[in-house]
Protein backbone atom coordinates (compact mmCIF):
# COMPACT_ATOMS: atom_id res chain seq x y z
CA UNK A 1 0.00 0.00 0.00
CA UNK A 2 1.20 3.17 -0.72
CA UNK A 3 1.07 5.57 2.12
CA UNK A 4 3.26 8.51 0.53
CA UNK A 5 1.00 8.44 -2.11
CA UNK A 6 -2.35 8.50 -0.53
CA UNK A 7 -1.46 10.92 2.29
CA UNK A 8 -0.02 13.30 -0.70
CA UNK A 9 -3.92 12.74 -2.34
CA UNK A 10 -5.98 12.69 0.81
CA UNK A 11 -4.26 14.62 3.31
CA UNK A 12 -3.94 13.93 7.33
CA UNK A 13 -5.04 12.27 9.48
CA UNK A 14 -6.47 9.79 6.82
CA UNK A 15 -8.44 6.21 7.80
CA UNK A 16 -7.78 3.56 5.13
CA UNK A 17 -9.21 0.08 4.53
CA UNK A 18 -8.73 -2.71 2.70
CA UNK A 19 -11.58 -4.07 1.43
CA UNK A 20 -10.02 -7.05 -0.28
CA UNK A 21 -8.86 -7.96 3.51
CA UNK A 22 -12.79 -7.51 4.81
CA UNK A 23 -13.98 -9.72 2.00
CA UNK A 24 -11.54 -12.45 3.07
CA UNK A 25 -12.63 -12.63 6.56
CA UNK A 26 -16.05 -12.61 5.90
CA UNK A 27 -15.12 -15.47 3.29
CA UNK A 28 -13.66 -17.25 6.28
CA UNK A 29 -16.32 -17.16 8.66
CA UNK A 30 -19.18 -17.73 6.05
CA UNK A 31 -16.90 -21.20 5.20
CA UNK A 32 -16.74 -22.08 9.27
CA UNK A 33 -20.52 -22.27 9.32
CA UNK A 34 -20.96 -24.22 6.29
CA UNK A 35 -22.05 -27.49 7.66
CA UNK A 36 -25.56 -25.22 9.47
CA UNK A 37 -27.58 -22.64 8.35
CA UNK A 38 -26.04 -19.26 9.17
CA UNK A 39 -26.28 -15.63 9.23
CA UNK A 40 -23.56 -13.49 9.45
CA UNK A 41 -24.71 -10.27 10.82
CA UNK A 42 -22.04 -7.70 10.52
CA UNK A 43 -21.84 -5.39 14.43
CA UNK A 44 -22.20 -1.78 12.47
CA UNK A 45 -20.45 -0.24 15.73
CA UNK A 46 -17.26 -1.43 14.88
CA UNK A 47 -17.15 0.69 11.47
CA UNK A 48 -20.21 2.11 10.11
CA UNK A 49 -19.48 3.93 7.67
CA UNK A 50 -21.59 3.40 4.60
CA UNK A 51 -19.91 2.09 1.76
CA UNK A 52 -18.01 -0.44 4.46
CA UNK A 53 -21.42 -1.68 5.27
CA UNK A 54 -22.47 -1.91 1.46
CA UNK A 55 -19.45 -4.21 1.05
CA UNK A 56 -20.30 -6.68 3.27
CA UNK A 57 -23.98 -6.62 2.49
CA UNK A 58 -22.99 -7.40 -1.34
CA UNK A 59 -21.14 -10.54 -0.06
CA UNK A 60 -24.44 -11.35 1.88
CA UNK A 61 -24.14 -9.93 5.61
CA UNK A 62 -26.84 -8.79 7.30
CA UNK A 63 -26.30 -6.21 10.41
CA UNK A 64 -26.69 -6.37 14.16
CA UNK A 65 -27.37 -2.57 15.14
CA UNK A 66 -27.71 -1.09 18.55
CA UNK A 67 -29.75 2.09 17.79
CA UNK A 68 -32.07 3.30 14.97
CA UNK A 69 -29.42 5.61 13.46
CA UNK A 70 -27.55 1.98 12.65
CA UNK A 71 -30.89 0.42 11.19
CA UNK A 72 -31.23 3.34 9.31
CA UNK A 73 -27.49 2.82 7.71
CA UNK A 74 -27.81 -0.65 7.31
CA UNK A 75 -31.19 -0.08 5.11
CA UNK A 76 -29.87 2.48 2.89
CA UNK A 77 -26.07 0.56 2.70
CA UNK A 78 -28.71 -2.21 1.42
CA UNK A 79 -28.94 -4.82 4.21
CA UNK A 80 -32.40 -6.90 3.71
CA UNK A 81 -34.23 -6.16 6.40
CA UNK A 82 -35.00 -9.07 7.13
CA UNK A 83 -31.17 -9.96 7.97
CA UNK A 84 -31.16 -6.80 10.31
CA UNK A 85 -31.07 -7.50 14.20
CA UNK A 86 -31.95 -4.47 16.82
CA UNK A 87 -30.25 -4.94 19.89
CA UNK A 88 -28.82 -3.01 22.79
CA UNK A 89 -29.92 -2.43 26.60
CA UNK A 90 -31.85 0.83 26.34
CA UNK A 91 -33.95 1.75 23.14
CA UNK A 92 -36.13 4.19 23.80
CA UNK A 93 -40.26 4.36 22.29
CA UNK A 94 -39.29 6.22 18.98
CA UNK A 95 -36.59 3.21 18.21
CA UNK A 96 -38.80 0.09 19.03
CA UNK A 97 -41.45 1.74 16.74
CA UNK A 98 -39.38 2.41 13.65
CA UNK A 99 -37.95 -1.01 13.87
CA UNK A 100 -41.38 -2.53 13.94
CA UNK A 101 -42.72 -0.47 11.28
CA UNK A 102 -39.05 -1.50 9.29
CA UNK A 103 -40.44 -4.72 10.02
CA UNK A 104 -36.65 -5.69 10.37
CA UNK A 105 -35.97 -9.65 11.47
CA UNK A 106 -36.16 -9.36 15.23
CA UNK A 107 -35.63 -7.18 17.95
CA UNK A 108 -33.31 -8.23 20.54
CA UNK A 109 -34.99 -8.18 24.40
CA UNK A 110 -32.73 -7.44 27.05
CA UNK A 111 -34.76 -6.89 30.20
CA UNK A 112 -38.75 -7.75 31.10
CA UNK A 113 -39.32 -3.42 30.98
CA UNK A 114 -38.33 -3.15 27.61
CA UNK A 115 -39.79 -6.51 27.01
CA UNK A 116 -43.34 -4.71 28.46
CA UNK A 117 -42.76 -1.58 26.46
CA UNK A 118 -42.01 -3.71 22.93
CA UNK A 119 -45.11 -5.36 23.55
CA UNK A 120 -47.53 -1.86 24.01
CA UNK A 121 -45.62 -0.61 20.74
CA UNK A 122 -46.71 -3.61 18.78
CA UNK A 123 -49.91 -3.32 20.40
CA UNK A 124 -50.57 0.31 19.19
CA UNK A 125 -49.19 -0.22 15.72
CA UNK A 126 -51.65 -3.51 15.54
CA UNK A 127 -48.24 -5.61 14.47
CA UNK A 128 -47.01 -8.74 15.88
CA UNK A 129 -43.23 -7.94 17.04
CA UNK A 130 -40.59 -10.71 16.90
CA UNK A 131 -38.66 -10.48 19.48
CA UNK A 132 -35.01 -12.91 20.87
CA UNK A 133 -33.95 -12.44 24.50
CA UNK A 134 -30.32 -12.08 25.46
CA UNK A 135 -29.08 -14.41 27.97
CA UNK A 136 -26.18 -13.60 30.00
CA UNK A 137 -24.61 -16.90 31.14
CA UNK A 138 -22.32 -15.40 33.81
CA UNK A 139 -19.40 -16.40 31.51
CA UNK A 140 -15.94 -15.12 31.77
CA UNK A 141 -14.53 -13.87 28.22
CA UNK A 142 -11.42 -13.37 29.82
CA UNK A 143 -11.02 -9.86 28.16
CA UNK A 144 -10.55 -5.63 29.01
CA UNK A 145 -13.56 -5.43 31.98
CA UNK A 146 -14.66 -2.92 29.74
CA UNK A 147 -15.75 -4.88 27.01
CA UNK A 148 -17.09 -7.89 29.16
CA UNK A 149 -20.69 -8.52 28.39
CA UNK A 150 -21.18 -11.97 30.16
CA UNK A 151 -21.38 -12.18 33.59
CA UNK A 152 -24.12 -10.67 36.46
CA UNK A 153 -22.31 -8.01 37.14
CA UNK A 154 -22.69 -6.19 33.51
CA UNK A 155 -25.64 -4.81 32.82
CA UNK A 156 -26.34 -6.50 29.40
CA UNK A 157 -29.25 -9.80 29.31
CA UNK A 158 -30.90 -11.42 31.72
CA UNK A 159 -30.83 -14.66 33.64
CA UNK A 160 -31.38 -17.94 32.16
CA UNK A 161 -34.41 -18.41 34.73
CA UNK A 162 -35.54 -15.11 33.81
CA UNK A 163 -35.06 -15.76 30.22
CA UNK A 164 -37.50 -18.90 30.39
CA UNK A 165 -40.01 -17.02 32.01
CA UNK A 166 -39.91 -13.80 29.69
CA UNK A 167 -40.19 -16.53 26.50
CA UNK A 168 -43.14 -18.49 27.97
CA UNK A 169 -44.13 -14.80 28.74
CA UNK A 170 -44.18 -14.28 25.02
CA UNK A 171 -46.24 -17.52 23.57
CA UNK A 172 -49.07 -16.37 25.87
CA UNK A 173 -49.28 -12.86 23.99
CA UNK A 174 -50.65 -12.76 20.72
CA UNK A 175 -48.26 -9.30 20.09
CA UNK A 176 -44.89 -11.31 20.57
CA UNK A 177 -43.03 -13.97 18.39
CA UNK A 178 -40.24 -15.31 20.02
CA UNK A 179 -38.20 -16.52 16.98
CA UNK A 180 -34.28 -16.10 18.60
CA UNK A 181 -32.29 -16.69 21.40
CA UNK A 182 -29.23 -14.35 22.09
CA UNK A 183 -25.74 -14.86 24.06
CA UNK A 184 -23.15 -12.13 23.51
CA UNK A 185 -20.09 -12.40 26.37
CA UNK A 186 -17.53 -9.94 25.29
CA UNK A 187 -15.19 -8.25 22.55
CA UNK A 188 -12.10 -8.83 21.89
CA UNK A 189 -12.04 -13.05 22.87
CA UNK A 190 -8.67 -15.20 22.60
CA UNK A 191 -9.80 -18.14 24.93
CA UNK A 192 -12.45 -20.84 23.10
CA UNK A 193 -13.62 -22.17 26.18
CA UNK A 194 -15.94 -18.72 27.21
CA UNK A 195 -17.75 -19.95 23.46
CA UNK A 196 -18.03 -23.74 24.24
CA UNK A 197 -19.39 -23.09 28.29
CA UNK A 198 -22.01 -19.74 27.05
CA UNK A 199 -22.98 -21.98 23.63
CA UNK A 200 -24.02 -25.50 26.25
CA UNK A 201 -25.89 -22.48 28.52
CA UNK A 202 -27.52 -21.29 25.95
CA UNK A 203 -28.59 -24.19 24.29
CA UNK A 204 -29.67 -26.22 27.19
CA UNK A 205 -32.26 -23.22 27.41
CA UNK A 206 -33.07 -23.56 23.58
CA UNK A 207 -34.07 -27.48 24.17
CA UNK A 208 -35.92 -26.79 27.45
CA UNK A 209 -38.11 -23.74 25.33
CA UNK A 210 -38.22 -26.26 22.46
CA UNK A 211 -40.23 -29.13 25.04
CA UNK A 212 -43.06 -25.91 25.60
CA UNK A 213 -43.46 -25.93 21.69
CA UNK A 214 -42.02 -22.55 21.85
CA UNK A 215 -40.62 -22.65 18.19
CA UNK A 216 -36.82 -20.81 18.31
CA UNK A 217 -35.52 -20.32 14.72
CA UNK A 218 -32.73 -18.44 15.76
CA UNK A 219 -29.60 -19.02 17.45
CA UNK A 220 -27.28 -16.11 18.31
CA UNK A 221 -23.94 -16.64 19.74
CA UNK A 222 -22.76 -12.82 19.20
CA UNK A 223 -19.46 -11.80 17.80
CA UNK A 224 -16.28 -10.90 19.62
CA UNK A 225 -13.87 -12.95 18.35
CA UNK A 226 -10.05 -11.08 18.51
CA UNK A 227 -7.76 -10.10 16.23
CA UNK A 228 -3.92 -9.90 16.18
CA UNK A 229 -2.61 -6.22 17.55
CA UNK A 230 0.67 -7.23 18.74
CA UNK A 231 1.37 -11.04 19.77
CA UNK A 232 -2.33 -12.30 19.94
CA UNK A 233 -2.78 -15.80 19.53
CA UNK A 234 -6.31 -15.97 18.06
CA UNK A 235 -9.21 -18.13 17.65
CA UNK A 236 -9.80 -20.11 13.95
CA UNK A 237 -13.00 -19.29 12.62
CA UNK A 238 -13.65 -23.38 12.53
CA UNK A 239 -12.80 -23.44 15.95
CA UNK A 240 -14.92 -20.74 17.14
CA UNK A 241 -18.08 -23.03 15.10
CA UNK A 242 -17.34 -26.21 15.93
CA UNK A 243 -17.18 -24.84 19.69
CA UNK A 244 -20.44 -23.45 19.03
CA UNK A 245 -21.89 -26.36 16.74
CA UNK A 246 -21.19 -29.03 19.39
CA UNK A 247 -24.08 -28.07 21.50
CA UNK A 248 -26.56 -27.62 18.60
CA UNK A 249 -26.85 -31.29 17.56
CA UNK A 250 -30.50 -32.63 16.76
CA UNK A 251 -31.43 -28.76 16.54
CA UNK A 252 -32.87 -27.31 13.87
CA UNK A 253 -32.05 -23.52 13.92
CA UNK A 254 -30.30 -20.84 11.80
CA UNK A 255 -26.64 -20.15 13.93
CA UNK A 256 -26.08 -16.21 13.96
CA UNK A 257 -23.21 -14.50 14.88
CA UNK A 258 -22.26 -10.51 15.01
CA UNK A 259 -18.59 -10.10 13.98
CA UNK A 260 -17.47 -6.88 14.22
CA UNK A 261 -13.71 -6.23 14.73
CA UNK A 262 -13.32 -9.53 13.43
CA UNK A 263 -14.05 -8.46 9.56
CA UNK A 264 -12.93 -4.46 9.74
CA UNK A 265 -9.82 -4.77 12.43
CA UNK A 266 -6.78 -5.54 10.51
CA UNK A 267 -8.20 -4.21 7.48
CA UNK A 268 -7.63 -0.49 8.64
CA UNK A 269 -5.14 2.11 8.98
CA UNK A 270 -4.34 5.35 10.54
CA UNK A 271 -2.23 7.67 8.56
CA UNK A 272 -0.97 10.61 10.28
CA UNK A 273 1.93 13.02 9.77
CA UNK A 274 4.45 14.57 11.87
CA UNK A 275 4.62 17.28 13.38
CA UNK A 276 7.53 18.29 15.66
CA UNK A 277 9.77 16.23 18.10
CA UNK A 278 10.52 17.01 21.30
CA UNK A 279 12.57 15.89 24.45
CA UNK A 280 11.45 16.82 28.42
CA UNK A 281 14.82 15.74 29.74
CA UNK A 282 15.43 12.56 28.52
CA UNK A 283 12.11 11.70 27.63
CA UNK A 284 10.75 11.55 23.68
CA UNK A 285 7.65 12.48 22.16
CA UNK A 286 6.74 12.19 18.68
CA UNK A 287 3.95 14.70 17.71
CA UNK A 288 1.44 14.07 14.96
CA UNK A 289 -1.34 15.40 13.63
CA UNK A 290 -3.69 12.62 14.65
CA UNK A 291 -4.71 12.79 18.42
CA UNK A 292 -6.98 10.90 20.88
CA UNK A 293 -10.58 12.15 19.10
CA UNK A 294 -9.04 10.22 16.01
CA UNK A 295 -8.32 7.09 17.63
CA UNK A 296 -9.46 6.70 21.46
CA UNK A 297 -8.61 3.21 22.10
CA UNK A 298 -5.03 3.30 23.22
CA UNK A 299 -6.46 5.94 26.30
CA UNK A 300 -9.82 4.72 26.69
CA UNK A 301 -8.42 0.71 27.28
CA UNK A 302 -4.93 1.15 26.88
CA UNK A 303 -4.91 -0.52 24.05
CA UNK A 304 -1.83 -1.51 22.01
CA UNK A 305 -1.63 -0.34 18.25
CA UNK A 306 1.61 -1.42 16.48
CA UNK A 307 3.04 1.96 14.86
CA UNK A 308 5.47 2.28 12.24
CA UNK A 309 7.24 5.18 10.12
CA UNK A 310 6.63 5.06 6.26
CA UNK A 311 9.84 4.72 4.26
CA UNK A 312 11.83 4.92 7.07
CA UNK A 313 14.40 2.67 8.07
CA UNK A 314 17.95 2.30 10.36
CA UNK A 315 17.54 1.96 14.16
CA UNK A 316 15.50 4.29 16.93
CA UNK A 317 14.81 5.04 20.12
CA UNK A 318 11.56 4.90 22.27
CA UNK A 319 9.32 7.53 22.03
CA UNK A 320 5.50 8.35 23.47
CA UNK A 321 3.62 9.14 20.30
CA UNK A 322 1.17 12.61 20.99
CA UNK A 323 -1.54 14.17 19.43
CA UNK A 324 -2.16 17.84 19.61
CA UNK A 325 -5.40 17.57 22.34
CA UNK A 326 -4.90 19.11 25.61
CA UNK A 327 -5.19 16.04 27.86
CA UNK A 328 -2.28 14.09 28.94
CA UNK A 329 -4.51 10.56 28.04
CA UNK A 330 -4.06 12.08 24.02
CA UNK A 331 -1.15 9.20 22.85
CA UNK A 332 -1.46 7.01 20.09
CA UNK A 333 1.34 4.83 21.34
CA UNK A 334 3.81 4.80 24.10
CA UNK A 335 7.36 3.30 24.13
CA UNK A 336 7.86 3.16 20.55
CA UNK A 337 10.06 2.32 18.82
CA UNK A 338 10.85 4.91 15.78
CA UNK A 339 13.69 5.91 14.30
CA UNK A 340 14.08 10.15 14.49
CA UNK A 341 11.89 11.54 12.36
CA UNK A 342 11.18 15.32 10.72
CA UNK A 343 8.37 18.08 10.14
CA UNK A 344 6.11 15.80 7.46
CA UNK A 345 6.99 12.04 7.70
CA UNK A 346 4.44 9.65 7.92
CA UNK A 347 3.63 7.14 10.46
CA UNK A 348 0.61 4.84 10.16
CA UNK A 349 -1.10 3.18 12.87
CA UNK A 350 -2.06 0.05 12.48
CA UNK A 351 -5.55 -2.58 13.20
CA UNK A 352 -7.36 0.56 13.15
CA UNK A 353 -10.31 -0.28 11.32
CA UNK A 354 -12.48 -0.74 14.03
CA UNK A 355 -13.40 1.32 16.57
CA UNK A 356 -11.46 3.90 15.30
CA UNK A 357 -13.56 6.40 13.07
CA UNK A 358 -16.91 4.69 14.83
CA UNK A 359 -15.57 6.20 18.11
CA UNK A 360 -14.01 9.77 16.97
CA UNK A 361 -15.23 13.25 17.87
CA UNK A 362 -14.61 16.96 17.26
CA UNK A 363 -13.05 17.36 20.99
CA UNK A 364 -11.46 20.49 20.99
CA UNK A 365 -13.25 21.59 17.20
CA UNK A 366 -11.23 18.99 15.62
CA UNK A 367 -12.24 18.04 12.21
CA UNK A 368 -12.95 14.33 11.93
CA UNK A 369 -10.62 12.49 9.28
CA UNK A 370 -11.54 11.51 5.56
CA UNK A 371 -11.78 7.88 5.06
CA UNK A 372 -10.92 6.02 1.66
CA UNK A 373 -10.96 2.33 0.42
CA UNK A 374 -8.77 0.15 -1.34
CA UNK A 375 -10.25 -2.09 -3.67
CA UNK A 376 -8.35 -4.28 -6.17
CA UNK A 377 -5.27 -1.62 -5.65
CA UNK A 378 -7.32 1.06 -6.50
CA UNK A 379 -8.37 3.85 -3.88
CA UNK A 380 -11.45 5.77 -3.42
CA UNK A 381 -12.57 8.27 -1.17
CA UNK A 382 -15.71 7.07 1.04
CA UNK A 383 -16.08 9.90 3.30
CA UNK A 384 -14.75 13.63 2.45
CA UNK A 385 -12.87 15.00 5.44
CA UNK A 386 -14.63 17.64 7.94
CA UNK A 387 -15.14 21.04 7.43
CA UNK A 388 -15.19 23.51 10.02
CA UNK A 389 -18.78 24.84 8.54
CA UNK A 390 -19.42 20.58 9.21
CA UNK A 391 -18.83 21.63 12.86
CA UNK A 392 -21.00 24.56 13.26
CA UNK A 393 -23.94 24.46 11.14
CA UNK A 394 -26.40 22.62 14.02
CA UNK A 395 -25.12 25.90 15.69
CA UNK A 396 -24.71 28.91 13.81
CA UNK A 397 -28.60 29.76 13.15
CA UNK A 398 -29.02 29.91 16.64
CA UNK A 399 -26.16 32.49 17.20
Amino acid sequence: MDFMKLAQKYQTPLYIYDFDHICEQFNLLKEAFRARKSLICYALKANSNLSVVKHLAALGAGCDCVSAGEIKRALIAGVSKYKIIFSGVGKDDSEIEFALKEDILMLNVESEAELKRVEAIARNLNKTARISIRVNPNVDAKTHPYISTGLKKNKFGVDIDTAKKLYIYCKNSPLLEPIGIHCHIGSQILDIAPYRDAAAVTAELLRSLKSLEIDIKFFDVGGGLGIRYKDEVTIKPYDFAQAVLANLAGTDVTVVCEPGRFLVGNSGYLLTKVLYEKYNGAKRFVITDAAMNDLIRPSLYESYHEIEAVNKSGGGTLADVVGPVCESGDFLGREVLLPQLSHGDLLVVKSAGAYGFSMSSNYNSRFRAAEVAIEDGKDRLIRKRESFEDLIKLEQEYL
